[in-house]
């Protein structure tokens, strides 16, 4: 039977992100489930915000190239998105935006074609950055990933983790085992 491999990571660098502690939880569903998973911080891969000229001048930037590696190792991502103004953030888009470029001999989107992708997102506001979720889906679509149709939406956020960032609601948890599970059966089915 194939394993998942599931590249996780929060569309934020702050460091007391409550989609950092989202995909914390994640991860450990996931891992509960028998998927392999990488968990990584968006913030120890600076980047500047794309621009083909410069790429056409210094070439793709070590940390988008060490990204898109960690992107083709995997085949599942576990994504956990602020919402910004309605949309998703700045530095979740950019890496987007660099990690689809195409290398001399690579297919398009090689990063990305064959990946399912499991969304959430958490916000101290009421909607929980559903609004920011579908500016995500949409986006991952487009460069060929399979967003799982569930998705997890944290509203008030600010008062969801307990001091050692687990979840105090435990429908919220079991959603989230749910998803994850789901993510890691679907990767199976799609590898085998």
């Amino acid at each position: 039977m194939s394993t998942a491999r599931i590249l996780a990571f929060a569309g934020s660098t702050r460091k007391a992100s409550f989609n950092k502690l989202l995909v914390a939880a994640a991860v450990k569903s996931a891992k509960a489930a028998g998927a392999k998973v990488t968990l990584i911080d968006l913030k120890d891969f600076p980047l500047p915000l794309f621009d083909e000229d410069y790429e056409t001048e210094y070439g793709m930037p070590e940390n988008a190239a060490r990204l898109k590696k960690l992107f083709i190792e995997h085949n599942a991502l576990l994504i956990a998105s602020p919402e910004y103004n309605s949309s998703i953030s700045a530095v979740l888009k950019n890496a987007i935006d660099w990690i689809s470029r195409r290398a001399k001999g690579e297919p398009m989107k090689a990063a990305f074609l064959g990946k399912t992708a499991a969304i959430m997102a958490a916000s101290p506001g009421g909607l929980g950055g559903i609004r920011g979720l579908v500016h995500l889906r949409s986006i991952l679509q487009n460069v060929g990933v399979l967003v799982m149709p569930d998705q997890i939406m944290l509203p008030e956020a600010h008062t969801a983790f307990n001091d050692d960032g687990t979840l105090n609601n435990e429908r919220k948890q079991a959603s989230i085992d749910a998803l994850t599970e789901e993510l890691v059966e679907t990767v199976r089915k799609l590898q085998s």
